[in-house]
């Protein structure tokens, strides 16, 4: 099921369309003892975004992610599927407000 949240969350270029869109991502299913958290940072980084994933205590995984819209839609795309070991069930997107370049992550990682 494809939930996505809210479409704020966006720094406008001066067009009006977005420059950079922060996601909240849950992704719940058989997630964690698969590599998902590795493959995600590797997904990530190839892609070209920045964020942070870890491992909840539901099971679940928890992603923050940051990029330009489209490298941030094919992230989100990856979840889906994830490493091959993995089975994603659904994965839950709400939309935050962008970082700030200066207080933004620099690149993603897995964080405890």
């Amino acid at each position: 099921m494809r939930r996505e949240a809210g479409l704020t969350g966006a720094a406008e270029r001066n067009d009006g369309r977005p420059s950079h869109v922060r996601k909240h991502i849950v992704v719940t299913g058989m997630v964690q003892g698969v590599g998902f958290r590795y493959e995600s940072v590797r997904a990530a980084r190839r892609i070209g975004i920045v964020g942070w994933v870890r491992n909840c205590m539901d099971g679940s995984v928890e992603l923050e992610i940051q990029g330009e819209p489209e490298p941030v839609a094919q992230m989100i795309e990856w979840l889906w599927h994830g490493p091959q070991w993995a089975r994603v069930d659904d994965v839950t997107v709400e939309s935050e407000l962008p970082k700030d370049p200066i207080h933004a992550e620099r690149t993603f990682l897995v964080v405890r």
